[in-house]
């Protein structure tokens, strides 16, 4: 009997040179607001292309478990676009925005992976501010360097915005961060992030913590590695709908934060510095 034979997608770490950006979409119920995110990031990457013919991406959507029709929407672009250049990866439970980003992640195909948000609250063609600021970094040792964009000289502004009780909460989780985790990076959180191929490997395989918390421990595992990383301001637009739950959201954040110290600490979880790259 003659089998079909069909042409199967690259796995990560499969050098594919002519995959140049991944755009990694983490959505839960925001079909709404996927098409506004698509047309600005299609129409930016498709005249960049017409203007460099040499410069190629795809965009990976990750629909994390949601029950309203993002799937459905982001499948049209698929159809629009071609599979080559638009993906779509469905998760039938919710993992929580760490773990649908590294399933997206480790479905991606590019040198560089980009890590957006589908509410668009961050300008897409902000990404050649970060592709800049991944560049200054070089060399890069062993091709692994991280590029966060950042929210930090917006941060006057969001205090003058915000209750006290938001402002203090947001002081607080920062400190948490600065003293359990991370140091160096004053924006921890903003979904605007840009990895080599490598560096997305080393630290996505070491990740645990899948709800908001992750990028925390992503740059915990990065530093852990000593990975280049660079801050750059981002435009950044509060989006309506798109904001956590104060009080009960920060405080799992925090927990999170906790957690990572201790299990790293004592020993459950463990980093090696011999660890290699896919």
């Amino acid at each position: 009997m003659l089998r079909a034979r069909r042409n199967l997608y690259p796995a990560y770490g499969t050098p594919r040179p002519n995959s140049s950006l991944l755009l990694c979409l983490h959505t839960t119920k925001k079909s709404a607001v996927v098409p506004v995110m698509m047309n600005e990031a299609l129409g930016y990457l498709e005249k960049r292309q017409k203007r460099d013919p040499s410069f190629t991406y795809e965009v990976l959507v990750v629909d994390d478990g949601s029950k309203d029709q993002t799937s459905k929407v982001a499948f049209k672009y698929c159809q629009k676009y071609g599979s080559d250049k638009v993906r779509v990866l469905t998760l039938v439970k919710n993992r929580g925005k760490g773990g649908a980003v590294k399933m997206g992640v480790f479905s991606s195909r590019g040198e560089k992976i980009l890590m957006a948000d589908a509410d668009g609250a961050t300008k897409f063609p902000d990404v050649e501010k970060l592709e800049k600021g991944l560049n200054d970094l070089q060399p890069w040792p062993d091709h692994m360097a991280i590029a966060c964009g950042s929210r930090a000289h917006l941060e006057k502004e969001s205090v003058a915005q915000r209750s006290y009780f938001r402002t203090l909460l947001m002081y607080g989780f920062h400190f948490l961060v600065w003293f359990l985790c991370v140091k160096g990076i004053r924006d921890t959180q903003c979904g605007f992030k840009l990895l080599t191929r490598e560096a997305a490997s080393r630290t996505f395989s070491s990740l645990h913590i899948e709800r908001w918390a992750f990028d925390v421990e992503l740059l915990y595992i990065a530093q852990f590695f000593k990975i280049p990383i660079v801050e750059v301001a981002v435009n950044w637009t509060e989006i309506e709908g798109s904001k956590l739950v104060p009080f009960w959201s920060w405080l799992q954040m925090g927990r999170d934060l906790l957690f990572i110290r201790l299990r790293y600490l004592t020993g459950a979880w463990r980093l090696e510095h011999t660890a290699k790259t896919n």
